[in-house]
């Protein structure tokens, strides 16, 4: 029998987008069903005439995928709601579904197979979005669950460890496909996804390897165009674990990542030109990288990404987004603010930047030990992390101290928490039991 769903307020902390997304996620992953009202209701509306918050298109996007891939039963999920209820099918009753001969995951994995098709050789998904909303926040809606989610059905070979660590997998890759906007306003640039995110979890945190391939780049500014990202992973295997992990003692400073996308290549070479001056006046002897330098082709895109890289391999990003036509003056601003951000980032003496810190609390929290996350003076922590951390006590019934530190639920790939927790309630009312008997 499914338990009473968990009530979330979506007005709580910070209360947009963010809670919804980790809610959700982690709703998919335990089989916990929940309920969120006032969705994103500290968000105000672009038009007066509009109500504030409610869920929009990107958001549709990933929970209508992870309701398909846990096939839960949804009511409110449509644009504009400002609830939501999310009731995922529970674990034996999931297993037996995608045991039936045309169910796979809600059927939203197509299997490629080899030449003879006696093996699969990956599972494949899609997720469509008609509007540049961003890739990268559906990727941190639905990564937890690419992740650790495992069923028979999904291919895994199984594993025996009860704590494999450090990004082992027995399992078929997956490919995932998402259409959206690769560059957008208020929303992190597949550029940080690639430079910062992605070596930060796979390196320092331990999950397994990560690869993405932009088909088609997608904007908000400008002329609004829908792009396209494919991603290639490996989930854990059943039954394995992810490690605690320590981010400390960041380390000096070695190199910055300089990535430039301009309306043309004068603009483009006048922003290097500028990024450079300011950048060796206070590092006159680190070494400058440029991964990435493309022409945007239209005056109203203009994006910048520094990333500092230390000596032990942490990475610490800040950006811009120009969302108006670009000139001389606009170059110097673009270039002037994100070198400033990024040194008051340094100043701060954390591991992680700001933008970094939420995308951390699902792992900690579904981590096997203590994570620690250095985030500088103070351990300072944003209103993201802050909301990111609530949601995830709430459904995991864990804490983060003072300093952002957590006891990790110890999550076994595939396993039912909800199952666990019952068990674990059980033995501690049975020991209460023992213990009134023997006082009688």
């Amino acid at each position: 029998m499914a338990p009473e769903p968990l009530t979330l307020d979506g007005r709580t902390l910070e209360g947009g987008g963010q809670l919804l997304r980790l809610a959700v996620s982690l709703s998919a992953l335990t089989y916990l069903p929940i309920h969120i009202f006032s969705i994103r209701a500290n968000r105000a509306p672009r038009r007066a005439s509009r109500p504030a918050g409610g869920l929009k298109a990107a958001h549709l996007a990933a929970v209508e995928w992870l309701a398909r891939a846990s096939q839960a039963e949804t009511t409110g999920m449509e644009k504009g709601s400002p609830k939501l209820d999310f009731r995922p099918l529970q674990r034996g009753e999931f297993l037996r579904e995608t045991k039936k001969k045309d169910v796979k995951d809600g059927a939203v994995w197509n299997d490629v197979y080899d030449v003879d098709g006696s093996r699969v050789l990956r599972r494949e998904t899609e997720i469509q979005l008609d509007s540049p909303g961003s890739v990268c926040l559906i990727l941190q809606a639905i990564l937890p669950y690419l992740l650790f989610h495992s069923s028979d059905a999904a291919g895994s070979e199984g594993g025996t460890a009860s704590n494999v660590g450090q990004g082992t997998t027995s399992s078929v890759p997956l490919r995932v496909t998402i259409n959206g906007g690769t560059n957008v306003s208020k929303s992190p640039s597949i550029e940080y996804i690639n430079q910062v995110l992605i070596p930060m979890l796979v390196e320092k945190v331990g999950i397994p390897p990560i690869t993405s391939q932009i088909i088609k780049r997608g904007w908000s500014s400008g002329r609004a165009d829908v792009g396209a990202v494919q991603f290639d992973l490996t989930p854990f295997s059943t039954k394995s674990k992810l490690s605690e992990f320590h981010f400390k003692e960041r380390g000096e400073v070695t190199k910055l990542h300089v990535s430039l996308l301009a309306s043309d290549s004068a603009a483009r070479n006048k922003l290097k030109k500028m990024v450079i001056e300011r950048i060796l006046a206070r590092h006159p002897d680190i070494e400058i990288l440029f991964p990435v330098e493309e022409d945007t082709k239209n005056g109203a895109r203009l994006y910048l990404l520094i990333v500092a890289e230390t000596s032990n391999g942490y990475r610490l990003g800040r950006d811009c987004l120009w969302e108006r036509k670009s000139n001389a003056s606009m170059l110097e601003t673009v270039a002037n603010n994100v070198t400033k951000q990024l040194e008051e980032e340094l100043e701060r003496g954390g591991c992680v930047d700001e933008y970094m810190q939420d995308q951390l609390v699902a792992f900690q929290a579904l981590a096997d030990g203590r994570s620690v996350v250095d985030s500088g003076k103070d351990m300072y922590a944003t209103l993201h992390t802050k909301t990111a951390r609530w949601v995830a006590e709430q459904l995991l019934g864990l804490a983060f101290d003072e300093r952002g530190t957590c006891s990790g639920c110890g999550f076994e790939a595939g396993e039912d928490l909800l199952a666990r927790t019952k068990t674990e309630r059980d033995v501690e009312e049975s020991a209460e039991e023992l213990e009134r008997l023997e006082i009688r």
